[in-house]
């Protein structure tokens, strides 16, 4: 857990006086804010920073700002409005701007929230070709290719459901382009309900949050003491007292790293609304434990669903993170038919359906069989990579305390550094230097409209690290990360955090920064 930060007084110092506090809000960190400063305050820092907020859509809205934005001039075209960059996007552009360009072999990027899709020792060959008939030029149906529908079917009730009563059919599968997709649709057919999710979590869920009003966000921290799994009894409660009528998961957990499986997962099936599947078969032993695990393990909801029809359990899953072809844009919902029907109504209008030719493709690769073949190989490989990464951060004195055992994903915990390199984003952006690329765990709290300030977030001071690239690219990036140590011991970090270059679609410091920073004084808020 991260220390508890002292609070300050508000009241003006001298800038040199107010470096030497202790840095506990957004307003006080050039990491956090934009470069073009007032011109007093740049003579003395000389701070050019990266600024979260000072991209588009990234206002904060709450009580202390009169729910007043800070960039009206976003609003110029009538009723548009910045949903806020994704982590992706965000540092994609950071990484522009210190010089990255797709292919450029100088740069690692472990922000990359997809495996490796090169060949893997002892898996079937890579699909390097797609042929198809005429046919395939046309629109596919909006809920997907009925073949590929029957195969994904197929694939869950010999995976999940053999011997069950309750057997999924083509009418329980919608193919979608991709998950975010297939989560925009589901978002789109649901009414006016509270719905539930955990911070940290998948990214995007931010996003949709914030745009479909009709989905109320009611937030719950995960604990690290707790391995970051969720209070059934809480979740209950919840329902109970709140109304919830939604629950938003991923599993395997994305960016922690951890999974809910077993009695567990039974339970929550049995109390549930929503859920999301996208890292199944990347699931390990504890480490230490190697010994005792059976490869070709997976998980998914399915396993528990009594009735697939009258079970209000949805299932997201696809191509992208199990198969390795996060290209094809080829995903699937898994759910009653009543929902499936829905589904290809909003679907009709967001998206208007799934890549033909590449669900035809993907058909044969749904064979229980290749997929059995395909688990057994990915979880051997990145068991090992895992493993691989786990040591050289340990060495590295930034040890793991709640590893993953499933995903690609490490959550790391920064707060035992010095800072402000103790926090997500200082730490991003000085690794943009070692042209490596991280992700600011800030990305992962769900923070609809931005209403929190950054410091108060629970994963202010992490990062999340990904080992889905390939072993020499993770060495490469880990090299990266003891260039930044051994700096900071040797140099110390009165450089760090300043002279970051300006990335194009950054603006000004919001009025209210700016009046707060004038001349040579800082006022430092509790």
């Amino acid at each position: 857990m991260a220390p508890e930060r002292p609070h300050l007084a508000h009241h003006h110092l001298s800038f040199k006086e107010a470096v030497k506090k202790v840095i506990t809000h957004e307003r006080q960190s050039r990491a956090h804010q934009a470069s073009d400063l007032p011109t007093p305050l740049i003579a003395l820092t000389k701070p050019l920073s990266n600024s979260f907020s000072a991209y588009p859509g990234h206002d904060r809205i709450g009580n202390d700002r009169h729910a007043v934005r800070d960039h009206p001039e976003e609003d110029s075209m009538p009723g548009i409005i910045s949903p806020g960059a994704t982590g992706v996007i965000y540092c994609t552009d950071r990484a522009m701007a210190n010089g990255f360009t797709y292919g450029n072999p100088d740069w690692v990027n472990l922000g990359q929230g997809a495996p490796e899709v090169g060949p893997l020792p002892d898996a079937p060959p890579r699909p390097t070709t797609v042929t198809f008939t005429e046919d395939a030029l046309e629109y596919a149906p909006t809920t997907g290719v009925r073949e590929l529908r029957e195969a994904v079917a197929n694939l869950y009730n010999v995976t999940y459901r053999q011997g069950m009563e309750s057997q999924y059919t083509a009418e329980n599968v919608c193919i979608v382009p991709g998950g975010r997709a297939g989560l925009t649709r589901i978002a789109a057919v649901i009414g006016d309900v509270y719905a539930g999710y955990q911070i940290p979590d998948y990214s995007a869920y931010s996003e949709m949050l914030g745009v479909f009003k009709r989905l109320v966000p009611i937030p719950t921290a995960l604990k690290e003491e707790n391995k970051y799994s969720m209070n059934l009894n809480q979740v209950k409660s919840d329902i109970r007292d709140q109304g919830l009528q939604v629950i938003l998961a991923s599993n395997p957990r994305n960016p922690t790293g951890q999974a809910i499986k077993g009695e567990e997962l039974k339970q929550l099936v049995e109390i549930s609304r929503g859920k999301t599947t996208f890292y199944s078969w990347y699931l390990y032993p504890e480490p230490g434990k190697e010994n005792e695990y059976e490869f070709g393990q997976c998980l998914s909801a399915a396993e528990y669903i009594e009735d697939v029809d009258k079970e209000h359990v949805i299932i997201v899953d696809g191509l992208t993170k199990n198969w390795r072809l996060p290209g094809w844009r080829v995903c699937w919902v898994v759910g009653p038919k009543s929902l499936i029907s829905a589904l290809s109504q909003s679907g009709s209008f967001l998206d208007g359906g799934c890549n033909h030719p590449l669900q035809l493709a993907a058909i044969p690769l749904l064979d229980p069989e290749h997929v059995r073949k395909e688990k057994v190989a990915l979880q051997r490989h990145f068991l090992e990579k895992r493993n691989h990464v786990l040591d050289r951060l340990e060495k590295m004195g930034l040890k793991v305390v709640v590893p993953p055992i499933a995903t690609f994903y490490i959550w790391l915990d920064l707060c035992h550094l010095p800072q402000p390199l103790d926090n997500g984003l200082t730490f991003f952006e000085e690794l943009l230097r070692e042209k490596t690329i991280c992700v600011p765990g800030i990305f992962f709290d769900l923070n609809p409209a931005h209403r929190r300030d950054l410091f108060a977030s629970p994963c202010h001071h992490f990062v999340r690290l990904s080992f889905g690239p390939p072993l020499d690219q993770l060495d490469k990036g880990l090299d990266a990360i003891e260039r930044v140590l051994k700096r900071a011991k040797e140099e110390g970090t009165h450089s760090f955090g300043r002279d970051y270059p300006l990335s194009p679609t950054m603006r000004k410091l919001p009025p209210w920064a700016s009046d707060e920073q004038q001349g040579d004084t800082a006022s430092v808020p509790k």
